[in-house]
């Protein structure tokens, strides 16, 4: 049980809530404009490889926002978990609980922040970037 006060709680529910309906818009949006775009090019539109090219980045690029949306999403949800069961607030790692300072800059956080530095320093991110299929 961690020493986080109820309207401590409220505060930082309320934040993680108001995050997710960000981030829900966000992957919905990015879902509409992919549905809209056209899967071939009209003949009478001219594209060279450097349009081509283009084309694939941006894609790549809304990709990648949308996947890192999602991955926020699910911190969200684990975090709203952890709330609910009472767990919310403690480090996963040692058990002490995390400064309120610290959930209220991060609210999905589940370390105290050196154990965060820990686990970073022995799981270094690796850049998870893949291209969406050539829109031909």
């Amino acid at each position: 049980m961690t020493a986080l006060h109820d309207q401590d709680l409220a505060r930082l529910r309320g934040a993680l809530d108001a995050r997710a309906a960000v981030l829900r818009a966000e992957v919905g949006a990015i879902d509409d404009e992919k549905a809209d775009l056209p899967r071939s090019v009209p003949m009478s539109q001219v594209e060279d490889d450097a349009e081509r090219g283009e084309e694939r980045t941006r894609e790549a690029m809304r990709h990648a926002e949308q996947e890192r949306d999602i991955d926020e999403l699910r911190a969200i949800a684990a975090a709203l978990e952890r709330m609910a069961d009472g767990r919310y607030g403690s480090c996963v790692d040692c058990g002490i609980d995390i400064p309120l300072a610290r959930l209220l800059a991060q609210p999905t956080a589940s370390r105290c922040v050196p154990c965060q530095e820990r686990f970073e320093t022995s799981h270094r991110a690796v850049p998870r970037v893949s291209l969406p299929p050539a829109i031909d």
